[in-house]
Formats: structure tokens, C-alpha cells, sequence
């Protein structure tokens, strides 16, 4: 698959050839489904947590005797229909993550990326590059290489060059800088389009190719 490249002014350079192991594989709907349920699950903390009614304080004495009252036999106000009294059923913490293999994981990603690809929402820039941390420098590139779509930016490193882009992209709306061997099922499924410079091919290559 060959696909434009642009410079940073949002004018087509040359074109370039895709690398078809990662841009055109089988696109497999159930297997990225399942890497982003596992992602999503491995984000879930699990921290919350309730207290039953040997937790909760007070309670240690029977509020009134067990007969003769009229009412109705009572051994403790900590018990769960009382208003303070310990909770039934509820959370407490726990593991939320799920496992899958490695190559499964990777097989997702290249799953996304040739959907992305293929609707032709991968955007190649023969460098990506600032002259300064500007917000506005960012934003009037991304006018024109996008539009309005909502922006994920993959940087193959980072140096002090990328470092102005991430920090040029911060404060834009809708757009995400990430280091190309981090990249996740959740954030090529979010975003509408993909930017990254040339270097960041060789970067997938490794370890997806």
C-alpha cells in the first residue's frame, strides 16, 4: 500500500510504501475487541471497597432487651437495615486484570492500523518537527494535515526535538502525543487519525513487523 507523505506545512513530498505485514493483515474485529477489553480491564484499579457490619463502629450493645418490649428483637444497630449498619453485597477489592498472550496483543494492533490504513487515516510526515513549543505552531500544522479529526501522534523517540512537539500538542484538544513503542488498541480506536513521521515505521517494524 503506498500512502502520501507530507511535510509540515500539509504539502505531499514523495510517497512511500507501507509495510504490508503491519498495514495489511488480516483484520481480525473479535481480537481487537478482546485487547481493548483487557486494556480497559487492566486500568480498572479495584480499590474500592464497603464495610459490612464487622467493620463499622459501634454496635456492641443490644439496644434493648430481647422480650417484653413489643418491638421487634434487635442485637446490635450495626446490622444492615439499620441506618449507619454495615452494607451486604457490596464491593470490595479486587483484581480486575485479564490476561492475554503477546502475540495475540500484537495481532490486534496490526488488526487497527490496517483498518486505519485502509480508510485512509494514517497520516505520514517526512519530519515532524517545531521551531519552538508553540501551541498555535501545532495547532495551524494540524489544520492542515487533519482538519478537525481528533489526532493521535506517534513520536519513534524521544529527544529534545519531540519533545517540543509534546509539548506543543499538550494543551490541543482531542489530540495525543505517544511514543510509538507504547502504543495501544485504546488510543488507535479513539482517535480518528494517526500521525507520525517516517521514523516511526522502522519502530513498528520491530517489534510487529
Amino acid at each position: 500500500m503506498e500512502v502520501d507523505v507530507f511535510n509540515m506545512e500539509g504539502q505531499k513530498v514523495r510517497t512511500v510504501e507501507l509495510p504490508a505485514a503491519i498495514f495489511e493483515a488480516p483484520v481480525n474485529v473479535d481480537l481487537m475487541h478482546q485487547a481493548y477489553v483487557r486494556q480497559m480491564a487492566n486500568a480498572h484499579l479495584g480499590t474500592h471497597d464497603t464495610k459490612g457490619r464487622s467493620e463499622v463502629s459501634g454496635g456492641g450493645r443490644k439496644p434493648w432487651r430481647q422480650k417484653g418490649t413489643g418491638r421487634a428483637r434487635q442485637g446490635s444497630t450495626r446490622a444492615a437495615h439499620w441506618v449507619g449498619g454495615g452494607k451486604v453485597h457490596t464491593p470490595k477489592p479486587r483484581d480486575y486484570s485479564l490476561k492475554m498472550p503477546l502475540k495475540m496483543r500484537r495481532a490486534a494492533l496490526r488488526s487497527a492500523l490496517s483498518v486505519k490504513a485502509a480508510d485512509r487515516n494514517i497520516v505520514i510526515l517526512e519530519a515532524l518537527n517545531l521551531p519552538e513549543a508553540k501551541t498555535r505552531l501545532m495547532s495551524k500544522a494540524l489544520d492542515l494535515l487533519v482538519g478537525e479529526s481528533s489526532t493521535l501522534i506517534l513520536i519513534p523517540e524521544k529527544t529534545a526535538e519531540y519533545d517540543l512537539v509534546v509539548r506543543s500538542a499538550n494543551n490541543l484538544p482531542d489530540t495525543k502525543t505517544l511514543m510509538a513503542s507504547y502504543l495501544n488498541i485504546r488510543d488507535l480506536m479513539v482517535y480518528d487519525k494517526v500521525v507520525m513521521p517516517l521514523p516511526v515505521l522502522d519502530v513498528l517494524v520491530s517489534f510487529l513487523g
